[in-house]
């Protein structure tokens, strides 16, 4: 092996290799991709998900299932109280949103439409009046526009809203809260001990919850004035009052009550206190407090759904997205929503949180996740189990949450989705992205653009790759060939790189840069909601892109060195050049190498666009990047023609006949690239022709 005979050849070699280490890497790239995933983060919140980490925009693309709550985010969230059921009969209230107008009328039978008797008003107006009781909602008047505006959970403000129409309110004025059980996932129901000034400071109970949870707590039922012993009939009739209003999309709570005869909470029996008869926290002795209650009836709530979500449930299964509605309501209202969306099959069915309780088992609690796609009634906790259990499935989950209990799920699962406009700060902490507006179908939006981004990142990459593995090919070709294309330096046993290393950093840098971030906000050419979510094991760049990028790298350096060949003597071709000596020749070569490449590329990101479609289709529909190729062609003459650049890059002016063969030769990779797709599509044509003649639904037999 021969060594170096002097500095210059050092120098030839050093050159050599920053060549290929500049040709080699492309330098924009992170920059690039950091530039597009923002963008892209800026085109999601512009539809209402606030993406709070770059990573999460590629992730959402490859979502494969959504577990989402159903309140606000699948329906509407204007709860309206339409239905009070009492032990005497049901009233229908009528009135819609926050605004307290209405009034209660007959909802069955031959009075349907009239005034109710005295018997069910005094029922519906305890009722109703303990709901409002039992309740942290607000309801304010803006006086300057006459609205209603709510504050606080909407289904809590819904029963105070149905107790002001009817002035059920007033029934319980005199009471003042002295204490409180507050709801939780876990209990399903919330309780108040509130003084009733009016009747010596004596206490009472208010309770509202799940009616088949409520019930459990429940001995007596009031109808009209009267109390009597809860029969095991009366709990029947109820929980098939239950069944029907679930099954109609309503939303059921129960109210019950409990006189205390005592004005103190040290006197309600079973309460523990001090010597001094100070009681502690009353939540922790709930079990004193919410026992041997008196039914009073219990209300109907309306949520809507949202219409928009039934053909966003739609895309998503189309896209192979699973959606799966994870709620604490009813089995039956959580069926019948999930119903009307189109979510599920009258043949599927509902798993409750019990049912997962009583699933100890991880391999009987993935086979059921990998079936059931609505949970009522489930806490917290399910949700982490749900979101686990589809994870070791192999699934990319999106998970959305709102409450303080939900933070778990939503951090565990691959994609973690907090409510802007009803979640907690904690949750939106551990989420990693943000609905601004509590919407199931921005979610489907997001996946849609996040597929979209991934797709635009693909093309950058399949253009930047292959236009680098140009580069390289040219430069090892031009120094491997050197004397079979007369890339020669006169005088010198060393090697003659066929581009600088300044020339090659021009197009990494600058005209390579502004096409590659076009594509970053190349629209969609193809369905990217009619195809499957992407595999975990399935890589950025595959084989098939890996293809396109050598087969294009190839073509590329071919018609370089082609150029500069005609351009020197000693080649394959006669030389073209205005140059009168060798050194100038090469000058020349050199510049038609630069300008060659650099138009072969602009080509070649009108080819990049797609591995299969033709660079015909949708040609105009990226103005960015035809401003980007125009401005790196303008870039281009600019080096051509300006005499300080001239200096800087080695490069010179060209005539007219030498533009037209650049611009002929670098046509070719479009050419070559379109020959390619054109053969691509036709085995894939052929391969779906025989795989559909083969298959039993086309056989003779």
């Amino acid at each position: 092996m021969e060594g170096f005979h002097d500095i210059h050849d050092v120098i030839d070699s050093l050159l050599l290799a920053v060549s290929l280490a500049v040709a080699a890497v492309p330098e924009g790239l992170a920059a690039i991709l950091t530039v597009v995933l923002a963008l892209g983060v800026q085109r999601m919140a512009q539809h209402h998900a606030i993406v709070k980490k770059l990573s999460s925009v590629e992730t959402l693309g490859s979502a494969s299932v959504i577990c989402s709550d159903k309140t606000g985010t699948l329906t509407r969230n204007e709860m309206t109280v339409e239905r009070v059921v009492t032990p005497s009969g049901e009233v229908r209230l009528t009135g819609t949103g926050y605004s307290p107008q209405g009034r209660m009328v007959c909802a069955h039978g031959s009075g349907e439409g009239e005034d109710v008797d005295r018997v069910a008003r005094v029922e519906v107006l305890r009722t109703l009046g303990i709901g409002a009781l039992a309740n942290d909602g607000q309801l304010h008047k803006n006086e300057g526009s006459g609205t209603w505006e709510a504050v606080g959970d909407p289904t809590e403000v819904s029963l105070v809203v149905a107790a002001e129409k009817i002035k059920a309110d007033r029934k319980y004025a005199s009471f003042t809260r002295v204490a409180e059980i507050p709801f939780t996932s876990e209990r399903k129901r919330m309780s108040v001990v509130a003084r009733d000034e009016a009747d010596a400071g004596r206490l009472t109970v208010f309770s509202k919850g799940a009616p088949d949870v409520l019930l459990d707590q429940c001995s007596r039922i009031a109808v009209g004035s009267a109390v009597r012993v809860l029969t095991d009939g009366d709990r029947q009739d109820i929980l098939a009052q239950v069944g029907r209003l679930s099954s109609e999309a309503y939303r059921t709570l129960g109210e019950a009550y409990r006189p205390l005869e005592t004005d103190s909470l040290a006197g309600i029996e079973g309460i523990e206190s001090n010597v001094a008869g100070e009681v502690g926290d009353i939540a922790e002795q709930d079990g004193a407090v919410e026992r041997d209650l008196v039914w009073a009836g219990m209300v109907a709530i309306i949520d809507p759904p949202r219409t928009e979500v039934r053909n966003s449930v739609r895309q998503a299964r189309r896209a192979g997205i699973r959606t799966v509605m994870i709620t604490g309501d009813h089995p039956l209202t959580a069926r019948r929503i999930a119903s009307d969306l189109g979510m599920i099959d009258p043949s599927e069915r509902t798993l409750t949180g019990e049912q997962l309780d009583a699933l100890d088992d991880a391999d009987a609690m993935d086979r059921a996740t990998s079936e059931v796609s609505v949970y009522a009634r489930v806490a917290p906790e399910h949700k982490l189990r749900i979101v686990e259990s589809l994870q070791r499935q192999g699934n990319i989950v999106a998970m959305t949450g709102d409450g303080v209990n939900d933070a778990p799920a939503v951090k565990a699962a691959d994609i973690g989705v907090a409510m802007g406009v009803t979640g907690t700060e904690v949750t939106k902490e551990s989420a990693a992205m943000i609905l601004a507006d509590d919407d199931f179908s921005t979610i489907v939006a997001a996946v849609r653009e996040g597929r979209g981004i991934f797709d635009n990142i693909r093309k950058f990459l399949r253009y930047l790759l292959s236009s680098n593995v140009g580069e390289v090919f040219t430069v090892f070709g031009g120094v491997v060939f050197a004397g079979f294309l007369g890339i020669t330096q006169t005088g010198s046993s060393g090697v003659t790189v066929p581009l600088l290393a300044t020339q090659l950093l021009w197009i990494n840098l600058l005209t390579d840069a502004a096409p590659a971030l076009a594509m970053g906000v190349d629209p969609s050419r193809d369905d990217v909601m009619g195809r499957k979510p992407r595999r975990l094991t399935d890589r950025v760049i595959d084989r098939q892109m890996w293809g396109d990028i050598v087969y294009i790298g190839i073509i590329m350096a071919a018609v370089t060195l082609v150029g500069m060949d005609m351009h020197l003597d000693g080649g394959l071709f006669t030389d073209h050049s205005i140059g009168t000596g060798h050194e100038m020749q090469m000058v020349e070569a050199r510049t038609m190498g630069f300008t060659i490449l650099v138009f072969a590329q602009m080509f070649n990101a009108l080819a990049s666009r797609s591995h299969l479609s033709s660079a015909v289709r949708d040609l105009f529909s990226n103005g960015w990047l035809w401003a980007a190729i125009g401005m790196s062609v303008i870039l281009q003459i600019a080096v051509v023609y300006v005499p300080f650049l001239n200096e800087a890059f080695g490069t010179v002016p060209l005539h007219g006949g030498a533009w037209l063969e650049c611009v002929g030769l670098a046509f070719l990779v479009l050419l070559a690239s379109e020959l390619r797709k054109a053969v691509l599509r036709a085995v894939i044509s052929k391969r779906g022709r025989t795989r559909r003649a083969t298959s039993p639904a086309y056989s003779l037999d």
